[in-house]
This record gives C-alpha cells, structure tokens and sequence, in this order.
C-alpha cells in the first residue's frame, strides 16, 4: 500500500462501528488476558462492553506504564504563533468565517513569549497556528526555529500539512516533533465540518503522517477531535493508523491525544457526549493495545479529572496554556482557539505530579532517560 488512504478505503465505518458495539464480555475478557492485544481485542477494549472492567483495565494500564515509561511525566506548553488561517472549520474560534482580529507573532513577540515559558521553566514547546500559507509558511517557521531553537531541548510543532519537501526544509532546523489530527475518519462528517480550505481535503490531510514518515520526522502524534462524531469508531480508526504507521515508519516515535471538544467563540455543541469514565477507558485500552505510545492529556480537561488520571496511562501533560497567538505576555486579550478547563500554573501542576509520587519532566524522554 502507498498510503494509509489505500488501507482505509478498505474499511466501512458502518461496519466498523456495528463490529465494536457488538463486542461481548467474552471478547473483552480475552483480551484482557492475552499477552499481545490486536486490533479486534481494541475493539473490545474501547466497546461498551468493556465498561465493567474498567478497574482491571486501569491496573493493567498502569503497570505497563509505568514498565515502559517509569513514574514521571513529561511536560510541555503551547506556544501559538498566529491565529491566521484560510479554512472553515465548524469547531474552530480561528475559522476563516469567524470575524475576529487576525494576528501573527514578529520575532521580537516570540522572543517576549519565550522568556515567559522559559521563566516557568519549560524546555518543550508546542509551536501552534492556524493553517494560512500567505503568512505562516515555510520560510516562516524556518526563521521561528532558528530564532528559538537554542532555547528549548525539544520543539513540537502543530501546523498545516504540508509536502514531503517542506518537513525535509524544517528537520535541519531543530524541528523533532509534528502533531496533525484528523479530527474525525467519518468522511461525511470530515466535509461538513470542513466545507473550505486545504483542510477540506480529506486523503491530503489523511496521508500527512505518510509524508512524515518519508521525511524521517523524529516523532509524529495522532488524534480525533472527541465530539464531532462516535468516539469509539474515530478511535478504532486512529489505532488502525498507528497499527499501520508503526510497521511502516518504525523509525520514527508516536504519540496519541484525544482532545474532547470544548467551547470556542463560535459554539458547536457537541454530537456526541463522551463521559469522563469513558475517556478513561479509552486512555487504558490504547495503552493496553501499545505499551511504546506516549500518550497526552492537555488543560481541555478539568483539574480533577488531570488528577486522578496521570497514573492510569499518561506520560505527558501541558499546564500554564494559553490558546491565543501572544497569549502569555503580548496579547493576553487576542482570541482564543477554545476554552481551557485546568488553569492551574505549571508550578502547581509539577507539586500534585510529586503528591502522587511522580516527577515532572520538563525536557524530552530522550534527553532525560538516556
């Protein structure tokens, strides 16, 4: 297969999605004991039959984890560049249809914004911004990372998609890490929530992390905007993409978010409600399926709910985010991408990680494990 594309148009969501809820407890009890879980026990893992066991799930989960990833947490924080973009997204406070002061940051900002992050003490960032290739292009992020690069131990990147080409410009430039989502595998769903723009091309956006991989990307993270469609299908399809790019692309690392959809200054309601007890399933069954996957909650979600989970699966958490370009010192007021729910500072976010007998990170694993 070329592509990811190629083995999805396999697959019929209709299908997909009555083969999850048909799951049984039969399903779900023998995946749990199996030694190496496949996609069929995710699908049990993720299905609601899967609900009584969410205490033997966590357990499990916890102990991979900790196997794997040892008891600490990485942390990181958005830096947001620009609230420019050119698509039309229902869910998005920065979709072009949404008329709100459009901004992108000069060097002198990013350097104000920098010593804020760095005086939280922060070593990793995640540089954001709309997806506008007439402001925020190749040639800009190549001028951002050399201006930040001798600042941070890590640097993320959540940007356009772009072409093979363009990531082989930005790797030399200090670039390690590249979040695309792909919101929703409903292909329906995808082009009513994105009628205009680049993003309206599905198999472009789709087929992102292949280009990555092509690119030799040191770490590509994956995700379904949680909301815009059954979450345990676009979920089953996420697990299906990294089954698929692991095999394929195993040199690079990957990460998973499932960011659930919180409110932005346009108001889409959610279609369909994820509770917290779910998510939590969610996070055990793909830690469960893949023990190597870093996995990511970020301040979408409540305090209490950050509490109680950075034992059960996570291995990276944000804290002090701000979702506006100048967010932190230069334009505290600009519009956000969507509200946060943990406004708690990192600071205090490092003292509950060691309450609960964990350390905070604030470098890349690599850098701090080796």
């Amino acid at each position: 297969m070329n592509s990811f594309n190629d083995l999805f148009e396999t697959y019929s969501w209709d299908e997909t999605k009555a083969s999850i809820y048909a799951k049984t407890t039969a399903d779900v009890e023998r995946a749990l004991a199996s030694p190496k879980r496949t996609l069929e026990d995710f699908k049990a893992l993720i299905s609601p039959a899967a609900a009584p066991y969410l205490e033997q799930m966590a357990v499990i989960s916890q102990q991979l984890t900790q196997k794997r990833f040892g008891k600490v947490l990485q942390m990181y924080v958005p830096l947001y560049l620009s609230n420019e973009c050119n698509n039309i997204c229902t869910y998005c406070g920065f979709s072009y249809d949404n008329k709100v002061k459009r901004k992108t940051l000069s060097a002198m900002e990013i350097m104000q914004e920098v010593a804020a992050l760095k005086d939280m003490g922060y070593d990793h960032v995640l540089l954001v911004t709309g997806e506008d290739n007439l402001n925020v292009h190749v040639d800009y992020f190549k001028k951002v990372l050399e201006l930040i690069r001798p600042h941070f131990a890590h640097i993320s990147m959540e940007i356009q998609p772009m072409d093979v080409e363009d990531y082989d410009q930005l790797i030399p430039y200090g670039l390690n890490t590249i979040l695309v989502y792909q919101e929703t595998y409903h292909l329906e769903d995808y082009k009513k929530h994105h009628p205009k723009g680049k993003k309206s091309n599905f198999k472009y956006r789709v087929e992102t992390p292949d280009r990555l991989g092509k690119a030799g990307i040191h770490k590509m993270g994956l995700g379904v905007l949680i909301g815009l469609e059954d979450w345990r299908t676009d979920c089953f399809f996420t697990a299906l993409h990294l089954n698929y790019l692991e095999k394929k692309y195993w040199q690079s690392k990957y990460s998973l978010s499932f960011p659930r959809l919180r409110p932005f200054s346009g108001g889409l309601e959610p279609k369909v409600e994820m509770s917290d007890r779910e998510l939590v399933q969610l996070i055990c069954a793909y830690r469960l399926f893949n023990e190597e996957v870093e996995l990511s909650i970020s301040t979408r979600e409540s305090p209490a709910f950050r509490n109680h989970i950075i034992k059960l699966g996570i291995t990276s958490i944000s804290a002090g985010s701000k979702t506006n370009p100048g967010g932190y010192v230069v334009a505290p007021e600009s519009l956000e991408q969507f509200e946060i729910s943990d406004e708690r500072t990192p600071a205090e976010i490092a003292k509950m990680i060691a309450t609960q007998g964990y350390e905070a990170v604030w470098k890349d694993w690599d850098r701090c494990l080796a």
